[in-house]
């Protein structure tokens, strides 16, 4: 007979809720340093992919994102309104949207530069555990997406 192992079952003990309630109060900590830059946690998720590599499609950044165009082309809307950014249709194929930095989006570059250190210091751990727990999560969902990919 095989043994069946006890699966938690109060929210306390859920992967899904430790991840869950992380994710926000990473994100509520991330709101007043953003708020300084005029960029919400989503926007400043596609700026860091631009200043990464400038001049990429809607669809490459979604994908970065792990989400859908659809999803990201209102935040790019918004992220051209305020100077950041243009948005450009292809020459060859004009379905294909791409993004570029404009000198404001540079410069933003900049004034951000003091983000990943105001967060390191606010979680009040170690680059070696910030980096394991990075990998960790990092190796959980690429199992998850291949989990899913196959079903």
């Amino acid at each position: 007979m095989t043994q069946r192992t006890a699966f938690p079952v109060t929210l306390d003990e859920q992967l899904c809720f430790a991840l869950y309630s992380t994710s926000l109060a990473m994100t509520k900590a991330y709101k007043p340093i953003l708020d300084r830059l005029g960029l919400t946690y989503p926007q400043y998720l596609t700026m860091l992919i631009l200043w990464e590599s400038d001049d990429v499609t809607v669809k490459d950044i979604a994908a970065r994102l792990n989400l859908d165009s659809a999803t990201v082309t209102p935040l790019l809307k918004r992220l051209e309104a305020q100077g950041y950014i243009e948005r450009l249709r292809g020459t060859e194929d004009e379905r294909l949207v791409f993004i570029r930095l404009t000198k404001s989006g540079v410069a933003l570059k900049r004034t951000a530069r003091d983000v990943p250190g105001e967060i390191f210091c606010a979680t009040q751990q170690t680059p070696e555990f910030l980096t394991r727990l990075r990998d960790d999560l990092t190796k959980l969902r690429g199992t998850l997406n291949d989990s899913l990919d196959h079903d």
